[in-house]
């Protein structure tokens, strides 16, 4: 190396108060003084930009560096217990650990790098800029995070609480937030913070989330979202853009549609191949009968019939056993062994934001648990909001399990001796007010209590780990609110409906049900083998896969970023010009779009064809075209203010301390980059001072969700597999 091309040294000022900096710190800070001072003989734009964003790393350091000493010091104050570290404060210090390092590997990168002729030189600026903003990003949620412990009271259980009092308004938090840049989360950094077997699947799905905004919202010709949606996959400031855009702006049918996608059958073909087959795999359909159960002290019970929102329908639900048993629907034509009744049944809801999935979404890792646990898996498809918005899912789940105590040894092969609910998300919020409702009606409650990153208050209450949701692929603030709205608000435009219309459109009871009574699915499911073949009113047994319907039998088996004016541009104008550049991006990505439409469609619209794409049609249409850009659409802060019912129903974590103690044993399982890890921590916090046997696990660099990856991911599968072991302790106990 010529002198010419020596480098320069960090100064003494450089190095003053990092000596007693972690080496993970202490390192980053000498790449980034190496590198600063290297390229700032370029002068060539590359060469200038990796240079400001050195400048903007180095003009932070100090101050991050004392914010994350500042919440290392409050975070211990609110978790589990001493040996369950976890709640949102330490999620972000994992956050801002992760960014060193990430950020450090690329210093490091640029260091070793600089000198070769295959440096790529505009690879790197953007990378390094992407980590430059990544840091300023979570310097700004350290500060929110100092607001929120001052916000901070003492909880039942004497220790502070993550949830702040009524008296700190949400919304000045949600006002704040508009100033985080949250591009950086979703373009070159993207998953920075999950395990590595994860991050290539969180790209691809975000990429996917894009490519498929450009579907459902028809924005200019068909080759037109074709060729943009190739560009998600390669230009992750593009993917960016769109996904921030999608979060802010997508309405919640968006939402239902994109998270509906993993039932395709293309979708789910690699999935289930790697899965267990099941011999029983069977959806039932129940019917809104009246249904009576013997209470606690033996008086009968009547389990009202759902009927809120959209009047009595029947309810499907999606029975699955590694075996065959007696009792079983589903076992004449299935093969192998027949086995004897199971004595636990586990009752399942899924998740999916009260606005989306079913049974069938799930079904990948309820297909190994039911192998892994060998017993019934009863799973609930509830009506979904905005459509059919609270209390009609709860309805739905309580009918169900009611009809599933009732039927359990004459269609679901299990004596029912034990029931274990077992949910994630949604569904285990769902479980958790079935109890409740259990506890209330006096008819028998669960034997024990599963639950997978559980939301227990339904509200817009602000915690450190709900902020998460800023930088969440999987669940992004605005969908996290908009699934809160729509499922306890509703959708106006479809629920406010006339009664008698509404009973007009609903057959009755009897007519719904005429050709298959509950005489007849007992008679089908206590022959197994299809004896009795020759008498005529016999119904014949189903096969595995297949639907038990109402009426009949049914087998189913690019842009540029502006670079630094001068040198000498200071740390705070390069960053506001970073972000304004991605927001008047979108502006003027809107502004096209919109163009783009009003100039292509009116001759695409007279193509004669029309082509189907996972349920949404291309071609010749009268429906108005969805638009995504709206330049009068509210702001986040904005559409996000509304009033959630304080009902215990919605929110477990407001039900009262005499109803808590009667929960049975729970076990509670989380991440520790989940939004809802706070709720967790919270509620088992609540539960343990009751004397309620409650455990609490949280689970590392994974998402929210991450059930549903299992077969993806290492870390997801052995998420899995803890999953497994604490529901069979619960079925041991």
């Amino acid at each position: 190396m010529s002198s010419d091309d020596e480098l320069t040294l960090p100064s003494e000022a450089d190095d003053a108060n990092q000596e007693s900096d972690p080496p993970l710190w202490r390192v980053l800070h000498e790449l980034a003084c190496l590198n600063r001072n290297f390229f700032s003989k370029h002068l060539d734009e590359n060469g200038l930009r990796i240079h400001a964003a050195h400048i903007v790393i180095l003009d932070n350091y100090n101050e991050f560096r004392e914010l994350y000493k500042e919440i290392s010091d409050i975070a211990p104050q609110f978790d589990f217990d001493e040996i369950t570290p976890g709640n949102g404060y330490r999620s972000f210090l994992k956050l801002v650990d992760q960014c060193l390092l990430h950020t450090g590997g690329v210093c490091r990168h640029i260091f070793s790098y600089k000198d070769s002729v295959l440096f790529r030189k505009s690879n790197y600026m953007r990378e390094i800029e992407a980590c430059s903003q990544l840091i300023v990003a979570l310097k700004t949620f350290l500060h929110h995070l100092k607001t929120l412990y001052s916000w901070s009271e003492l909880a039942s259980d004497g220790k502070l609480s993550l949830f702040p009092s009524d008296e700190h308004s949400p919304q000045e938090l949600l006002n704040q937030a508009g100033n985080i840049d949250q591009y950086c989360f979703y373009g070159r950094c993207l998953a920075f913070q999950f395990a590595d077997s994860i991050k290539y699947v969180l790209k691809t799905l975000l990429s996917s989330m894009a490519t498929f905004s450009e579907i459902y919202y028809s924005n200019g010709s068909l080759l037109n979202r074709c060729t943009q949606s190739v560009k998600y996959f390669i230009d992750p400031e593009a993917r960016a853009r769109r996904v921030v855009n999608i979060s802010q702006r997508a309405e919640v049918d968006f939402c239902k549609s994109f998270w509906m996608l993993n039932e395709a059958d293309i979708v789910q073909f690699v999935p289930l191949m790697l899965m267990p087959s099941l011999p029983i795999n069977q959806v039932i359909s129940i019917p809104p009968e009246e249904l009576i159960l013997p209470s606690i002290d033996g008086t009968d019970v009547k389990i009202p019939i759902p009927n809120s929102h959209i009047g009595k329908k029947p309810i499907h639900v999606r029975l699955l056993s590694a075996k065959r048993r007696i009792g079983m629907v589903g076992s004449a034509r299935a093969s192998g062994e027949l086995f004897g009744s199971s004595d636990v049944l586990l009752f399942h809801c899924h998740g999916g934001g009260f606005v989306a999935q079913t049974s069938k979404s799930h079904e990948p890792y309820l297909r190994s648990w039911a192998v892994e646990l060998d017993a019934p898996v009863l799973s609930v498809d509830y009506s979904l909001a905005p459509e059919a918005p609270y209390p009609r899912a709860i309805e739905e789940v309580v009918y169900s399990y009611a009809w599933a105590l009732k039927h359990a040894n004459s269609l679901l092969g299990s004596t029912a001796k034990k029931i274990i609910v077992i949910g994630d998300s949604a569904g285990a919020n769902l479980n958790l007010a079935l109890t409740t409702k259990c506890i209330e009606m006096n008819i028998r409650k669960p034997d024990g209590i599963f639950m997978a990153y559980v939301p227990v208050l339904v509200e817009f209450v602000p915690s450190p780990s709900r902020m998460l949701g800023l930088t969440d692929p999987l669940l992004p603030f605005g969908f996290m609110m908009r699934c809160l709205k729509a499922y306890t608000l509703g959708d106006t435009r479809t629920c406010v409906k006339d009664k008698e219309a509404d009973l007009e459109s609903t057959p009755s009871d009897t007519d719904s049900f005429a050709e298959v009574s509950e005489s007849d699915l007992i008679a089908l499911a206590l022959s197994p083998n299809g004896d009795e073949a020759g008498s005529k009113n016999k119904l014949e047994s189903l096969p595995s896969d297949s639907t038990l319907n109402s009426v009949s039998l049914v087998d189913v088996d690019a842009t540029q970023v502006p670079q630094a004016n001068s040198t000498t541009e200071s740390s705070q104008d390069y960053i506001q010009r970073f972000f304004d550049f991605y927001k008047n991006a979108a502006a003027r990505l809107s502004s096209s779009s919109a163009n783009s439409v009003a100039n292509n469609y009116d001759n695409y619209s007279d193509s004669n064809t029309s082509v189907g794409f996972f349920g949404l049609s291309f071609g010749k249409s009268n429906q108005k075209l969805r638009e995504l850009d709206d330049e009068d659409s509210k702001s986040p802060s904005e559409e996000f203010v509304f009033t959630v019912p304080r009902d215990p129903l919605l929110s477990p974590y407001r039900s009262s301390d005499d109803l808590l103690r009667k929960l049975p044993p729970t076990k509670i399982l989380t991440s520790e980059l989940d939004p809802c890890l706070d709720d967790c921590v919270m509620f088992g916090r609540k539960l343990k001072q009751l004397d309620i046997d409650v455990s609490l696990d949280i689970v590392k660099g994974l998402p929210h969700g991450f059930l549903s990856l299992s077969v993806m991911s290492k870390e997801a599968l052995e998420g899995s597999e803890l999953c497994i072991k604490r529901i069979k302790q619960l079925m041991n106990m």
